[in-house]
């Protein structure tokens, strides 16, 4: 079952009813100018409502700490500038806490190489931050650098991806399981009998890719539970570079002459419409991420849905629930699974992602 968001509480909630930043809400708390006279009274009237006393954080305020929080996810790419989503959220959070003394300690990696992991990881270990925002891609190496973040007892958010059992502060991100599922249904409803379906799973090292797997998992537990046997195959492409990705489809495509949907499971589905459009391939598209190549596609109709999962909240989250947890300001979700938004080519300019 799903976990809902969890409700907000203490300076959140009271930044929430007055509709100001949390940053007004301490200065209001802690009788500082730059707020004005009126938006003063209607904080501190909800501060009374609430009933609300300052906590922790006022005496980590006193002491003026230095409060580092690390950041491990990948860069953008040529194939897909996804990350910028979350690095814009995360950016958006800290310029709301930054006068709290939080500072930012980036660190980014190659999706391509697993030793760009590992360098940033040593890197980033060096530094002793004192919580972490993890994207985790490449799964024996994050399992190495999780077990040293836990034995340095630095709590951590994972975002976008979670690793089983793992147990971190927090996981923020999409249900990859209920979200594969979602594209199978949205499937559905345009297959006719003889019907066949492509899974793309596109990475340069699939095997790290669990949460690509999570994905098809659900696609196809979708159609085992709802007694639809249409046929499904899998085509995992490591080389993704254009001319090796336009090659191994169009080597594909005559071997499956029933083809009606292609469920392309990370957010370089452009790069498969592109094929699709070039050589008038009459197939439903469906794939990830609100991402300006994304759109295009899906307003010349060659992508049809897209499943969307709030990247740039992602981000923005994390830091807060790491604030929270450091300067006890509130409870914090070992879970909390963002909306998953299907994206037409009739309600994409109203999205914001």
């Amino acid at each position: 079952m799903r976990k809902k968001a969890p409700e907000l509480t203490g300076v959140k909630e009271i930044a929430r009813r007055a509709n100001v930043s949390i940053g007004t809400v301490d200065r209001v708390i802690h009788n500082r100018k730059g707020v004005s006279e009126q938006t003063r009274k209607k904080i501190n009237a909800i501060i009374e409502e609430l009933g609300y006393t300052p906590n922790t954080m006022a005496s980590l305020l006193a002491k003026k700490k230095v409060v580092t929080l690390a950041v491990l996810i990948p860069k953008a790419s040529p194939q897909t500038d996804y990350w910028t989503y979350p690095l814009d959220g995360i950016n958006v959070a800290h310029a709301e806490v930054k006068q709290f003394g939080i500072q930012l300690d980036l660190h980014f990696y190659d999706l391509n190489v697993k030793a760009s992991f590992r360098k940033e990881a040593e890197k980033l270990l060096q530094t002793k931050p004192d919580g972490l925002i993890l994207a985790p891609s490449f799964v024996d190496e994050s399992l190495e650098f999780i077990s040293k973040v836990k034995a340095s007892g630095i709590p951590m958010v994972f975002i976008n991806a979670d690793i089983p059992h793992q147990e971190p502060l927090s996981y923020i991100g999409p249900d990859l399981f209920q979200s594969g599922k979602l594209a199978a249904q949205l499937i559905s409803f345009m297959l006719g009998p003889q019907d066949e379906m492509l899974v793309v799973n596109m990475s340069t090292a699939l095997e790290n890719d669990h949460h690509l797997r999570r994905k098809e998992l659900g696609f196809r537990r979708y159609f085992e539970e709802h007694a639809i046997f249409n046929k499904i195959t899998t085509l995992d492409i490591k080389n993704t570079a254009a001319d090796a990705l336009e090659s191994t489809l169009l080597r594909h495509f005559p071997k499956q002459h029933h083809i009606r949907a292609v469920f392309v499971t990370n957010s370089r589905v452009s790069q498969v419409a592109q094929i699709i459009n070039k050589h008038n391939l009459d197939v439903l598209l469906v794939g990830y991420d609100f991402l300006k190549e994304n759109i295009r596609c899906l307003s010349n109709n060659t992508v049809h849905f897209l499943i969307c999962q709030r990247p740039k909240e992602q981000g923005y989250l994390a830091v807060m629930t790491l604030y929270r947890h450091l300067f006890n300001t509130g409870t914090v979700e070992p879970t909390v699974y963002m909306p998953i938004d299907i994206i037409t080519r009739e309600n994409f300019i109203f999205y914001k992602a």
